[in-house]
């Protein structure tokens, strides 16, 4: 990624993950006319164990998947190996969702506001 190490393009997508999945749950609740300093806190408990869950098993399978982490954009290296890690990464996403939905959090606290 952008000629970046290993070590560096996985930091940079887990910054980026929890940056643009903030960012999408904050949006709503802004929207709906809550602070920033009321919006953060759910939109953090909302997210966190979701986006981590997902991007560690994606990035496991990235890590495991000989040769995936050095293709180029332009291999289907690169696609074939991040379609798959996402698609495998989901199931464990989808699990702590439903968990956490289904006690009344996650993102059943953010729905409650919009």
């Amino acid at each position: 990624m952008v000629g970046l190490g290993g070590a560096a393009s996985i930091a940079l997508a887990v910054a980026l993950a929890f940056f643009f999945g903030y960012l999408l749950t904050l949006i709503p609740l802004f929207r709906s006319g809550l602070a920033v300093a009321a919006a953060l806190p759910i939109a953090l408990a909302a997210d966190t164990l979701s986006i981590a869950t997902m991007e560690f098993v994606d990035n496991a399978i990235l890590l495991l998947w000989p040769g995936a982490m050095d293709a180029c954009l332009g291999d289907l290296l690169f696609w074939g190996s991040l379609a798959i890690a996402l698609a495998v990464a989901w199931g464990p996403t989808f699990l702590v969702n439903r968990a956490l939905i289904s006690r009344g959090k996650g993102h059943a606290v953010a729905h409650a506001h919009h």
